[in-house]
């Protein structure tokens, strides 16, 4: 059994000094599961695994608790509530965030969900995580929501970046997708975090079949509002399990789709660790400058072999890999009274066993236990 990814360049790793792979060069799953059996973790306080990436993105999960039930995230009555005792406090949340910053080099900080809305201390949290970390950018995925409300606070508070899923600009489409009619909402807080001098605003969006035609008509409303939109592949990581790899929407799709009223022409990546794939939308502009789309395609092409991601749920869990279901508990380590330097040395074990990559379409995937509303953008 092979996965096919994109490897390192040939030539020796800087932080663990083997010998990379050569471009193209295939990885056995059995050899990905054995090489921390192989090779010990080298003496560096880097959030490396043992295939020599660095995790430097941190994503924060901060409750299950969300404001919409989107078919590709949440079973209709909401995922199952997390007991107050479990989940992190404010004070948690800017000490492990501090924490990763100061003690493993994580260098952005992203809080989710759920909905991350639904925290009524989200700004007490931003707010200390900027007094904690004065360098370091912060932001946040949300269904916007509400945020209209709150955006001015949360700017204020130190926010930096914000990422707001819209999958469809048509009424009738997002009540049917989301199961609520909040439309009107979230295309306000859109407008807000423009506003309120957020720069970039992304809309994230997932193509579904019922929307995909309607690709066109997003791109066209990006464009009229200055957001930058990018469309990502669905993952089988949805509550009621009826992800199909047949019935999916891919990258490609998505762009023939966009090509029947814009012209696109390849503009490359933001950075080389960046997941979209950008498209120039040739005759338009944002801000001065010319606008783009990006594609991720998740499933199709993935970018498991560049991922720089480690992941805290709201129970204070780390989750090296999106699709792996191995947790470490930091939080418990943490509220044992343990100094920051030993937390950080668990984290930094956890995310040496990451696994090479998700897998999907090989015989041998197996769908997470937790649902993407549960483990956090």
């Amino acid at each position: 059994m092979v996965i096919r990814r994109r490897a390192y360049t040939r030539g020796t790793s800087p932080v663990t000094g083997r010998a990379q792979r050569r471009k193209g060069a295939p990885v056995t799953m059995s050899e990905a599961r054995s090489a921390d059996l192989r090779v010990a973790r080298p003496a560096t306080p880097l959030l490396i695994d043992s295939l020599g990436r660095v995790a430097r993105d941190l994503r924060v999960s901060l409750t299950e608790k969300c404001s919409l039930r989107c078919t590709y995230c949440m079973p209709e009555e909401g995922l199952p509530p997390i007991p107050d005792a479990a989940r992190m406090t404010t004070e948690e949340v800017v000490r492990l965030v501090a924490l990763a910053h100061r003690e493993l080099s994580v260098h952005e900080v992203r809080f989710t969900g759920g909905e991350p809305l639904m925290r009524q201390d989200l700004e007490t949290i931003i707010a200390g995580t900027r007094a904690e970390c004065p360098d370091l950018p912060i932001a946040m995925t949300t269904n916007g929501v509400g945020l209209e409300h709150r955006i001015d606070g949360l700017v204020e508070a130190g926010l930096d970046r914000i990422n707001i899923s819209l999958d469809t600009v048509n009424r009738a489409e997002f009540a049917e997708l989301t199961r609520r009619d909040r439309l009107p909402s979230v295309l306000r807080g859109v407008r807000a975090a423009v506003a309120a001098g957020v720069d970039p605003v992304k809309v994230n969006a997932v193509p579904m079949r019922a929307t995909l035609a309607g690709a066109p008509d997003l791109l066209e409303w990006a464009l009229v509002e200055g957001v930058n939109l990018r469309f990502i592949e669905e993952m089988p990581l949805d509550a009621d399990n009826t992800w199909s790899r047949v019935e999916m929407v891919t990258a490609q799709e998505v762009l023939e789709s966009l090509g029947t009223r814009f012209d696109l022409i390849p503009a490359g990546r933001e950075d080389p660790s960046a997941p979209a794939e950008l498209w120039e939308v040739v005759g338009h502009a944002i801000g001065g400058r010319p606008a783009t789309v990006g594609v991720i395609a998740t499933v199709t092409r993935n970018f498991c072999a560049a991922c720089d991601r480690t992941r805290l749920t709201a129970e204070g869990t780390v989750r090296s890999c999106l699709f792996g279901d191995n947790e470490t508990d930091v939080l418990g380590v943490l509220r044992s009274g343990a100094p920051d330097e030993e937390v950080a040395d668990v984290w930094r074990g956890a995310m040496w066993g990451k696994q090479a990559g998700h897998g999907i379409g090989e015989a041998a995937f197996h769908r997470p236990r937790r649902s993407m509303g549960a483990i956090g953008g």
